[in-house]
């Protein structure tokens, strides 16, 4: 292991940025957790993220898969000034386009509807997470392979809400001012790391034109889809709860939810560093592709196997001291998910680092679309009988589905990848 860290050494520094990065972003909201969940109580807590997750939908939209697209095209021309250009300008002219876009059908929703209308500032406030996410250009510093930039600034800023939420949030008839913390940082970051790439990497606005546009929708189409499905059996579980049972059951399930994100992302965002690196690998030599897969997946596979045994043995021990006896429903739900970060290390390696760098997109966005259906399905199914828990039933059957097609496709393709592993 030791080698292989040696071997990557750039790699791993990036790595580590984006760890630190995403760590924080996970380690944060764990601070403050604890005091969220008993000052605001489930119902409130629920209707945080039951409209956070509304807006999901609209920052899915406006990613467009540009994460891995754009990060990947930035990764390949990396010391091509003009392509790098061309990338940047056209990526955010399309993000922005879509934001003008979702800012439209969002406002004719909230409108449009009572469950919406009647809260909301709660939904207008969550909305300015959207624009944040436009403007904070992660995909850039990802595909460049220089985290350590935008690191500092969001660790600096996530440090600021923290302190505002325990000077701000008092009790529960505080959840509009915790909903503006939260999308605000977003925003404030969003601008700074945009300020940050025109001053600092030589890049130069510009209108792009059709084709520049065309291709980076191209490059992102296939991920946009498969995005938005996931999405369906993500995000989704959290509002078609809402829709189905109500903020109260969204709190239950949120809480443990919140907690197997907060483990599961320590090794997701090592997913999205090798994404680009690997892209590198596979246009150089599939067998250093396969040889760096192999070496990944016994390390991250190893220690999120390990994360998630501690958290189905651990699971009351955990909501209790973090959440309290409030939120003894979640318990159950927590275990329930307690092995998704192991399971989706999995999808991830044989999906998105195999399938998607060689070529296999139709086939990747075929399981995908196929497990948002099965999820759906699910939902309707275990959500009127067991509320919260049927929804963490309906998230795991769906991602051992995922898994299980995609690593049989792998094996049954006879992939290069995985005769070296």
């Amino acid at each position: 292991m030791i080698n292989f860290v040696r071997r990557n050494l750039n790699l791993f520094k990036n790595f580590s940025s984006l760890t630190v990065l995403q760590i924080s972003n996970y380690i944060f909201p764990l601070i403050t957790f604890p005091y969220l969940v008993r000052v605001l109580g489930p119902e409130k807590f629920g209707l945080a993220n039951f409209a956070f997750a509304f807006t999901q939908y609209f920052i899915t939209v406006t990613d467009y898969g540009f994460n891995l697209s754009a990060s990947r095209e930035i990764s390949i021309f990396r010391g091509n000034q003009k392509q790098i250009n061309s990338i940047f300008n056209a990526t955010i002219f399309i993000k922005i386009s879509l934001f003008l876009i979702s800012s439209v059908i969002y406002l004719v929703i909230i409108f449009s509807i009572s469950k919406f209308n009647n809260e909301f500032s709660v939904y207008g406030f969550a909305f300015i997470a959207v624009l944040g996410n436009v403007l904070f250009a992660s995909w850039f510093f990802q595909g460049i392979e220089k985290m350590g930039y935008i690191t500092a600034f969001t660790i600096i800023f996530r440090a600021i809400s923290v302190i505002l939420i325990f000077l701000m949030i008092k009790n529960s008839e505080n959840v509009l001012e915790y909903i503006l913390i939260n999308s605000g940082y977003m925003l404030l970051i969003g601008l700074i790391s945009l300020a940050f790439i025109f001053k600092q990497f030589d890049i130069n606005f510009f209108i792009p034109t059709r084709y520049q546009i065309l291709r980076q929708l191209k490059k992102g189409w296939h991920i946009f889809l498969s995005t938005i499905s996931i999405n369906i059996y993500t995000t989704s579980n959290t509002f078609l709860l809402g829709l189905l049972s109500g903020e109260i059951a969204v709190g239950y399930f949120a809480t443990a939810n919140k907690l197997r994100e907060a483990v599961q992302g320590i090794f997701s965002n090592s997913g999205r560093t090798v994404y680009p690196h690997l892209s590198n690998l596979f246009n150089q030599s599939k067998a250093k592709a396969a040889n760096f897969v192999k070496k990944y997946l016994e390390i991250v596979g190893t220690l999120s196997f390990l994360a998630s045994l501690i958290c189905l043995i651990f699971a009351h021990e955990i909501i209790f001291i973090l959440a309290g006896d409030e939120y003894e429903k979640s318990v159950l739900v927590f275990q329930i998910l307690a092995f998704l970060p192991f399971i989706i290390v999995l999808s991830n390696v044989f999906g998105i680092q195999v399938m998607l760098n060689l070529g296999y997109s139709k086939e990747f966005n075929k399981i995908i679309a196929f497990a948002a259906l099965i999820n759906l399905i699910c939902m309707f199914i275990f959500v009127p009988l067991f509320e919260a828990a049927g929804a963490g039933l309906s998230m795991m059957i769906t991602e051992l589905f995922v898994t299980i097609v995609m690593v049989s496709f792998v094996i049954k393709k006879k992939i290069l990848v995985l005769n070296a592993i």
